[in-house]
């Protein structure tokens, strides 16, 4: 097993670092845009959890 992890370590014909900084950008692009989209109900979530730790406090 060790020597297969250590083997994929040094194999230098894969993706190289640029291809996996295009990957983590679309990714955080995939991210950003689904937290966007669901910003709305997220934070009303939130709210209603707020207001039910904490009785009587004024929800925003």
């Amino acid at each position: 097993m060790t020597t297969l992890i250590t083997r994929f370590l040094k194999d230098e014909s894969g993706a190289t670092a640029i291809e996996y900084g295009l990957i983590a950008a679309l990714i955080s692009v995939a991210i950003i845009s689904a937290a966007t989209t669901l910003g709305g109900n997220i934070s009303a979530t939130f709210g209603k959890v707020s207001e039910k730790l904490v009785p009587g406090a004024p929800a925003e």
